[in-house]
């Protein structure tokens, strides 16, 4: 009974083993069977419109990478077909065209913007610069003003101590105070 447990466990481990290589293999090359059976099923479709291309498959891998991995059979045709290669020449050079023009209309915004900002912020400098003015202005006037006071200050109390030096030469003294009634 144990003998036979224990060869159900090997057939069981034996079975998920064989699944698992398989899902391994089918994971693995499963994407490029894909694409080189779609590429077949493309170039029969559109094999009317376009003459075939002369390539040297031989140096290709019975397994290659899909379009963008690596995948040079594009590259390789279009070397050989001179019209192709001039048209493929012709657009790249019209989206490079195409690129600068963008990044300079790009540039000529983000230059137009900064500018804009660059007048909006000597407004602003402008406008603090007059509120400054203002208040210098405000400051001088003040200090003007204050200092009128102070002389005025001064000469009340020169005023006061001669009265009172009168006062005292009269006979006041400080602390007493006496009206006379008329």
């Amino acid at each position: 009974m144990r003998q036979q447990h224990r060869q159900q466990q090997q057939k069981v481990v034996t079975v998920m083993m064989v699944m698992m290589g398989m899902c391994i293999a089918g994971y693995i090359l499963g994407p490029p069977l894909y694409w080189r059976l779609k590429e077949g099923l493309a170039a029969s479709l559109h094999s009317s419109s376009c003459p075939p291309c002369i390539c040297d498959c031989s140096l290709h891998p019975l397994l290659s990478l899909p379009t963008g991995f690596g995948n040079d059979t594009f590259a390789d045709c279009m070397k050989h077909d001179p019209e192709v290669s001039e048209e493929m020449e012709k657009s790249f050079t019209d989206l490079l065209s195409e690129e600068v023009k963008l990044r300079e209309a790009e540039a000529q915004e983000n230059q137009k913007y900064a500018d804009i900002r660059l007048l909006e912020a000597k407004k602003i400098a402008s406008q603090y610069q007059k509120e400054a003015d203002k208040c210098n202005s405000g400051m001088e006037t003040c200090e003007e003003a204050r200092e009128k006071v102070e002389a005025t200050l001064e000469a009340q109390k020169r005023i006061t101590a001669m009265w009172e030096l009168r006062a005292r030469q009269r006979g006041w003294k400080e602390g007493s105070l006496r009206f006379r009634a008329y």
